[in-house]
């Protein structure tokens, strides 16, 4: 399984700097939060990987291969051990949740559509949706299809998963349950995941790092343990949800 780094990285867009020279390890395995407010350069870092955004400035490596400078094509492969998992589900209301997971896995695994069917409820499986898989994504709420979603998410089997504010606009339980699913995928299938997020109940409920962005920076990197002991005012005034502090809103 492979380790993910962002050196140095530096993007704009027009006059607004949003990544100051931002550097992470993600290691094998982990669930890592990069955690901060709207706007901190959360999801504009992890897109880096992907080749959806490029940098103005820095490295991105995979493995120790540097990807920054690759071409489309040459990140087709990275594309598949990197899935993504928007905040909004995209699911297809016209299809069953069956044949939504099935999809991506006739597009790039040229089965045959039983084929696929039978592959996409082995996905439905890991998610506890198996149940459903006639039913239609119109059926259920926001945390459900969300859990189908990253059901289509893991059809390529991927090394990695980076989830886009994945509890954001549903209810607690449901979070509950993706935030367990996430943690499940890490422990059970070695996946690597990717949350961005700040959402304080998942980011001390399941994380193995946390990164904290402010103003296009990294405030902090390390644990739980090593946020709830730090001594930075922003660190401190974000994590307790305080009104009045340092940060600017």
């Amino acid at each position: 399984m492979g380790t993910i780094e962002f050196r140095d990285i530096y993007k704009s867009f027009g006059n607004n700097h949003v990544l100051r020279g931002v550097s992470v390890t993600v290691q094998s395995g982990q669930v890592f939060f990069v955690i901060g407010q709207s706007g901190a350069g959360k999801s504009v870092l992890v897109k880096h990987l992907v080749g959806l955004i490029r940098p103005d400035q820095g490295r991105v490596l995979l493995d120790g291969v540097d990807v920054t400078d690759f071409q489309e094509k040459e990140f087709y492969p990275i594309r598949k051990r990197c899935a993504m998992v928007f905040q909004n589900s995209t699911l297809f209301d016209s299809m069953t949740l069956q044949e939504n997971v099935a999809l991506p896995i006739r597009k790039h695994l040229g089965v045959t559509v039983d084929e696929a069917q039978e592959m996409a409820l082995e996905k439905l499986k890991l998610v506890g949706m198996q149940r459903h898989a006639e039913r239609y994504p119109a059926d259920f709420g926001d945390g459900m299809r969300k859990k189908v979603a990253i059901a289509r998410a893991l059809t390529l089997d991927p090394e990695f998963v980076i989830f886009d504010e994945p509890t954001t606009g549903i209810d607690p339980i449901s979070a509950a349950m993706v935030d367990k699913l996430i943690r499940h995928l890490s422990d059970a299938l070695g996946v690597t995941s990717i949350v961005i997020s700040h959402d304080l109940r998942s980011i001390f409920g399941i994380a193995d790092r946390i990164a904290m962005l402010y103003k296009g920076q990294l405030i902090l990197d390390g644990s739980q343990q090593a946020f709830k002991e730090s001594d930075n005012p922003i660190v401190q005034q974000f994590i307790q949800g305080l009104p009045e502090g340092p940060m600017e809103v």
